[in-house]
C-alpha cells in the first residue's frame, strides 16, 4: 500500500484538504478583519442553517429546491427498522437500485448504489445509528457540479466553475481479469481498498476487449471519479437557466449543485437533468482539482477568489438586508459538533 500513498503524495490532486485551505488562512483572517466579524461567512446563505458549513440536513436542503428539479427522496431517522424503510420507499415509489447516504455528511462518505434489499438491510444494520437520505437514482450518462453566485439585490447571477465528473472505470482487454485491470491502471490502483469492497466477487472475470467496466458510479472525487475543468461550457444560456432555479429558491446567494445530465444543450433548456445536491459555503469550485488544466497555486488562488465572493455577498447581506451574524460560539460550536460525527462515522466504518 505504500506505493500507492507515494503515487498520491506526488500528485497534489488527491493531497488532504487542509493542503488547500492552511495556506489561505491569512487572507481568511484579512478577510474577518474588513468584515469585523471573525463568522461573516455565516450570513452568505440565510435559506440554510450556518449558511451551508456541513453541519446542515442534506434532507432540509434539497427540499429548498422545486420539486421538478430534484430526484424522489425520503429522509430515514437514525434507528428506523427496515419495514418501516420499505414502506416509505414503496409510498414514494423509489425502485432499486437506489442510493443512500447520511443526511449530514460530505466528501462521499457512506454514500452507496444499493441495488437489492438485501444490500439495503446490510446497510442499514451498520449504519441506522445516524439519520439517513434515500433517493431514486438518477440514470442520466453524465454528472456535473455548476458553481453559482449571485449579488444579493441583483436578478442575475454568474457561474464560476463547472466541473465535468468522469466516473472511475478500466477498459477491458479481452485477455486480463478485472483484478489486473485495476492494477494496472494509474487512477484506478489509488482506490484499490474501495474496489475490493466493491467488487472483489468480480475480480477474476476477463472484461472483453474495448467493454468500458465503471467501477464506481458515485461522483465523488474520494470515491475515484475524475474531476474535469468545464469551464469552456460557460455560457449566458446556461447562466440564464440556473438563474432561473435560484430564483425560486429565496435567499441562496452562493453555492454549487451537483447535477445529473444527459447533455448540456438539455440542461440549458432545462430538461433532462436532476439536482442531486446543493451545497453551501463549505462547497469547492472543484474544478481546481484537474490537474491538466491547474497548477496547485491555482487552485490555492481559486478558493481565494471564491472566499472574497462570500465575502461580498455576506457583509451586503448583514449591511443591506439586516441578516445577523451567528453568534461566534453557535458557530464553533456546530463546527466541533460536526467534527465529533464525522470522526464517529469514520470510526464506525473502520469498525465494520
Amino acid at each position: 500500500m505504500g506505493c500507492f500513498n507515494f503515487k498520491k503524495l506526488k500528485n497534489w490532486e488527491y493531497w488532504p484538504s487542509y493542503m488547500f485551505y492552511i495556506p489561505n488562512l491569512p487572507y481568511a483572517f484579512y478577510l474577518a478583519i474588513r468584515a469585523k466579524n471573525l463568522v461573516f461567512f455565516s450570513t452568505t446563505n440565510p435559506a440554510i442553517k450556518h449558511s451551508g458549513n456541513g453541519s446542515e440536513s442534506k434532507y432540509s436542503t434539497l427540499q429548498l429546491i422545486p420539486e421538478i428539479y430534484k430526484p424522489l427522496s425520503i429522509f430515514i431517522k437514525k434507528n428506523e427498522n427496515l419495514n418501516t424503510v420499505l414502506k416509505l420507499i414503496n409510498e414514494k415509489s423509489i425502485n432499486f437500485p437506489l442510493i443512500i447516504k447520511p443526511d449530514i455528511g460530505f466528501r462521499g462518505l457512506l454514500v452507496k448504489k444499493i441495488n437489492t434489499k438485501n444490500e439495503l438491510l446490510e446497510y442499514l444494520s451498520h449504519n441506522n445509528y445516524i439519520d439517513l437520505i434515500i433517493q431514486e437514482f438518477i440514470d442520466y450518462k453524465n454528472e456535473c457540479g455548476i458553481f453559482y453566485h449571485r449579488i444579493p439585490g441583483q436578478l442575475k447571477g454568474e457561474i464560476s466553475s463547472i466541473t465535468l465528473k468522469k466516473f472511475l472505470s478500466v477498459t477491458g482487454d479481452g485477455v486480463s481479469s478485472l483484478k489486473e485491470l485495476i492494477f494496472a491502471d494509474d487512477r484506478a490502483i489509488n482506490y484499490v481498498d474501495i474496489l475490493i469492497e466493491l467488487h472483489q466477487k468480480e475480480f477474476p472475470i476477463i472484461i472483453p476487449k474495448g467493454k468500458i467496466k465503471i467501477l464506481s458510479n458515485i461522483g465523488n472525487h474520494s470515491k475515484g471519479t475524475q474531476f474535469i475543468n468545464g469551464n469552456h461550457l460557460i455560457t449566458p444560456e446556461l447562466e440564464t437557466a440556473i438563474d432561473t432555479i435560484f430564483q425560486k429558491i429565496p435567499n441562496w446567494y452562493y453555492g454549487r449543485l451537483d447535477i445529473k445530465y444527459n447533455s448540456f444543450e438539455a440542461l440549458k433548456q432545462l430538461k433532462e437533468f436532476k439536482i442531486i445536491e446543493i451545497n453551501g459555503i463549505i462547497s469547492e469550485p472543484t474544478h481546481i482539482y484537474d490537474p491538466f488544466k491547474s497548477t496547485y497555486l491555482q487552485a490555492l488562488k481559486e478558493i481565494r477568489k471564491h472566499w472574497k465572493l462570500i465575502y461580498k455577498i455576506a457583509v451586503l447581506n448583514h449591511s443591506e438586508n439586516h441578516i445577523k451574524y451567528d453568534s461566534i460560539n453557535e458557530f464553533i460550536r456546530s463546527i466541533i459538533s460536526l467534527k465529533k460525527y464525522s470522526k464517529q462515522i469514520k470510526l464506525k466504518e473502520l469498525s465494520n
